[in-house]
């Protein structure tokens, strides 16, 4: 039974017992990396959630995606890796170092709009299969009002990714700009409007750590938080040495 009560944004209260989980928020689906799958709580992804990826520079976050990408198709997603940050020839430069088999769509659309409409014209020529989508980077993406590159417009297309994923019950992970220290650039709102938080950065305390790179889970609506995957990049990709996990 729904409560007859309103909010101020004219949404129904309702009993918490009569909400009806959709299907498809009760399936994960795995990229095929046991690495990234326990990092995110074990199982892999979830329909409908958007990841905020960050990372220092020269950490791998493209390599990493590019890796993620290349195993999901093999899992039989459809997926997208869309990039402003390097050109299309340097992604299938880096996809022939690594030796990836699987391959993935790949494109180079700024304005949000027009990404969204090209990932709904990919979902609909395979819809028996999960959707994602790597952004590469948030920062380079324009919101199509005239406003472009600021902090508002970068919100904006967050936002659009994140409503267009709730919609269709499918992924985004959004690669974030960082500044020079590792801070997040931007608003920290850009935080809280994502479903989690993942950072890579490369390890300079440690001695017996230098140079490894650190995959951290700080936010996790659909899984434990707290996991951190220790792992090496070399010129054949990543690969795991530990894992510690605090959630």
């Amino acid at each position: 039974m729904k409560l007859n009560v309103k909010t101020e944004t004219d949404k129904e209260i309702i009993n918490i017992f009569d909400i009806d989980v959709p299907i498809q928020l009760k399936n994960k689906i795995s990229t095929g990396l046991d690495y990234f799958d326990t990092a995110i709580g074990g199982k892999g992804f979830t329909p409908s959630m958007v990841t905020l990826f960050t990372g220092t520079p020269g950490a791998g976050k493209t390599t990493m995606m590019l890796e993620l990408a290349n195993s999901m198709t093999g899992n039989g997603c459809n997926v997208l890796f869309n990039t402003a940050e390097e050109s299309l020839y340097q992604l299938k430069m880096t996809v022939e170092r690594l030796s990836l088999r699987h391959g993935f769509k790949a494109g180079q659309e700024t304005n949000v709009n027009k990404l969204l409409a090209n990932c709904k014209e990919m979902m609909d020529a395979e819809p028996g299969k999960p959707f994602f989508v790597i952004v590469d980077s948030l920062q380079c993406l324009v919101n199509g009002d005239g406003n472009n590159h600021s902090a508002s417009s970068t919100q904006k297309c967050l936002q659009k990714i994140t409503d267009f994923c709730k919609e269709h019950y499918c992924n985004a992970i959004v690669i974030g700009q960082v500044t020079k220290n590792g801070s997040m650039a931007g608003r920290n709102v850009l935080k809280h409007m994502v479903d989690s938080m993942i950072s890579l950065s490369v390890e300079e305390k440690d001695e017996d750590l230098m140079g490894c790179r650190i995959l951290r889970v700080n936010k996790n609506r659909f899984g434990g938080a707290g996991h951190i995957m220790i792992l090496t990049l070399k010129s054949a990709g990543f690969s795991e040495i530990s894992r510690i996990s605090f959630g």
